[in-house]
């Protein structure tokens, strides 16, 4: 560039120091909020409680608190108060204010990076509550400490005025009350109960004596003592008890839940395990109360010790020696529910979410505490040891079986035109970052939805009825099953080895968004969840990368002359009716097949008017019992269920 056309140049569009915007803090955490808290959809609003309560658990296992309290205010606004020590209030010697306007200020302060004041800590890798200051448009931080009572307020993560006392007491904890910034989380700030609920029973589970009580102040109950929905969570026994809790729905084994609970190599190791009468593996594994759901080093240290312990008694005992094949790690694991609890002081996160531990130092030292453990066990119940053995030699035998069926499987998800199902009806277009794959129920909606499409992006594979029921299928059926081989193949995914059977090759997807499309009626929904089942239990990966969505058909068209409106359910019918002022003609969908393609591309299939729910493992634990409770063999937890949950069920005998 000469000269001249720098001296012409627009000042706007120079780049110079002046441009760098040098975002300290609090101002970094409001513009760039998912680096905290993952998304600022719903799972990051359930994060800031999560962070605030971590606090208290860190209290918790330092031995200096047992009792936390969470509520859900009238306004969406959360309160969380503990009985633990309180977090400091006097002057900070660095920063020149109160220690506790630091910890809700400053990014990165607190005594979780002090080993002196915590041995361990959960949370988000420290940037914990002052996070949450950012994002709130207003919270307060009380702190019951040395008889007096200290009050803060923020707003956006500033101060409003400093640290003051407000009175005395007797008690001691922190209490802290935060707003979700509704200019941040544009989405909802509408907290879920449910999901607090199961995040607050987990960590009772694995933080055994404390009592964590949620209460949720916007839904009124007269049977409960302070007037509102609440419940208390308390565990005697720990991760004992969260099998139990894991396993209600199945039947068990052995007679007994197999525990461990102790340090090995200096690091904390909690470990409990029983053997049920199902084929999948259900393995849950925590570092410091987080769930790492990517597993990581604990949980390889896991898998070795109990293969390496148990090959070696079932070769010992000699019922090995008619199997005419060997046993793999995969075999030992069928029907296995397991959670495996470490503490470690300073823990390296690796994978996309940053939830498989990498310390290399656990692995040992779980394998170690797990082998011990089950030769003990072993050797004391010789009845449960032989169950067990005699589990694996049918899993085993399963397995061999399933073999010729993964091959077929592999061999027709060859990337071909000829290797593709015939009833897919595939979209032009090859990049599957835009490509859609709607799984329709039967040839009838089938058929619309192929009219109705854009065949640009969309493809389109019927279903023939309901698809196997996984949850009480041994491997080699699912395999051999045709619905789920055309799934396999359209989806260009192949299934992982032996070793691995529910790896996939997520790089040779070949559609991004995957979206399950039934009638909008108790079969439709049935037939969803047998899906869901199977994604859930061989292709978890789909679901976790956000590939898998639900359509929602509308139920009714309102009509009156030319106006006519869709309604999704009973209340958006009547209020279309009402406001028709009467002489509507309302017509309910029973089924797609029902609609013509115009009308399921306008309601269901557009992306500019449609609407799809994203299909997200908020906890793993939970998903893995409602599954089993819904698809598997128990009928009265399922009816339970069905009745407290569904808005509309006829339950027969």
């Amino acid at each position: 560039m000469s000269e001249e056309a720098k001296k012409d140049e627009p000042i706007k569009n120079k780049y110079s120091a002046d441009s760098i915007q040098a975002l300290e803090g609090m101002e970094h955490v409001r513009m760039r909020p998912s680096m905290y808290i993952g998304d600022i959809g719903i799972r990051g609003l359930h994060h800031l409680v999560y962070e605030v309560v971590d606090n208290s658990i860190d209290e918790a296992m330092g031995g200096h608190c047992d009792t936390i309290n969470v509520t859900i205010n009238e306004d969406n606004s959360i309160t969380t108060k503990d009985n633990g020590r309180g977090i400091p209030v006097d002057l900070h010697k660095k920063e020149g204010v109160s220690a506790l306007e630091v910890v809700m200020t400053k990014i990165g302060a607190g005594g979780k990076f002090d080993k002196d004041s915590y041995k361990v800590s959960g949370g988000l890798h420290g940037v914990g509550v002052s996070v949450v200051n950012a994002l709130s448009d207003h919270l307060r931080a009380t702190v019951y400490r040395d008889g007096k009572i200290w009050e803060q307020e923020y707003e956006r993560g500033k101060a409003i005025y400093p640290v003051k006392s407000i009175g005395e007491t007797t008690e001691r904890g922190t209490q802290v009350t935060f707003h979700p910034d509704e200019t941040i989380f544009t989405q909802t700030i509408e907290y879920s109960y449910e999901t607090l609920s199961n995040r607050m029973r987990e960590l009772s589970f694995l933080n055994k004596g404390v009592t964590i009580t949620l209460t949720d102040k916007r839904q009124k109950d007269k049977d409960s003592e302070s007037g509102y929905l609440n419940e208390t969570f308390y565990s005697d026994e720990g991760l004992k008890e969260f099998v139990k809790f894991l396993d209600g729905n199945r039947e068990q084994l052995t007679k007994n839940i197999i525990a461990i609970e102790g340090e090995k190599n200096g690091i904390p190791v909690e470990v409990a395990m029983v053997y049920n009468t199902s084929y999948t593996e259900n393995l849950h594994s925590y570092v410091n109360n987080i769930n790492t759901h990517e597993g990581g080093t604990h949980l390889s240290g896991f898998r070795r010790g109990l293969t390496t312990t148990l090959k070696k008694y079932a070769d010992t005992s000699g019922m090995l020696d008619k199997l005419k094949f060997e046993v793999q790690g995969d075999d030992f694991r069928e029907g296995l529910t397991a959670i495996i609890s470490v503490k470690v002081a300073e823990p390296q996160f690796e994978g996309q979410t940053k939830t498989k531990l990498g310390n290399r130092e656990v692995s040992a030292a779980v394998s170690q505490a797990v082998s011990e453990m089950l030769t003990d066990y072993l050797e004391e119940h010789p009845d449960d040891a032989k169950i067990i053995v005699q589990k694996v030699i049918l899993a085993a035998q399963a397995r061999h079986a399933a073999t010729k069926a993964r091959e077929m499987v592999q061999r027709k998800s060859v990337m071909s035109i000829g290797g593709l199902p015939g009833k897919l009806s595939d979209c032009s277009e090859q990049d599957p970052a835009i490509c859609e794959l709607f799984l329709v129920e039967g040839d009838s909606a089938g058929g619309t939805a192929k009219m109705g499409r854009d065949r640009n992006f969309q493809a389109i594979l019927p279903l023939r009825g309901k698809i196997l029921n996984v949850e009480k299928a041994m491997q080699h059926k699912v395999f051999e099953n045709e619905e789920i081989k055309n799934m396999y193949t359209a989806l260009g995914v192949t299934i992982g080895t032996e070793e691995d059977s529910k790896a996939l090759n997520l790089d040779k997807l070949r559609y991004h968004k995957i979206v399950i499309m039934c009638d909008a009626d108790v079969d439709g929904s049935h037939i969803e969840t047998l899906i869901l089942t199977f994604f859930f239990r061989y292709m978890r990966e789909l679901i976790e990368a956000g590939h898998v969505y639900i359509a929602t058909p509308p139920l009714y068209l309102v009509k009156k002359g030319a106006k006519k409106q869709y309604a999704w359910n009973d209340k958006e019918r009547d209020a279309i009716a009402d406001s028709y002022s009467g002489g509507v003609n309302i017509q309910r969908y029973k089924g797609l097949g029902e609609m013509n393609a115009e009308q399921l591309w306008d309601t269901t299939m557009n992306p500019n008017f449609r609407t799809l729910r994203q299909i997200t493992i908020d906890s793993g634990s939970e998903a893995d019992r409602v599954f089993s409770m819904l698809m598997g063999d128990e009928v009265p937890p399922r009816r339970e269920f069905i009745e407290k949950n569904a808005l509309y069920a006829n339950i027969d005998a």
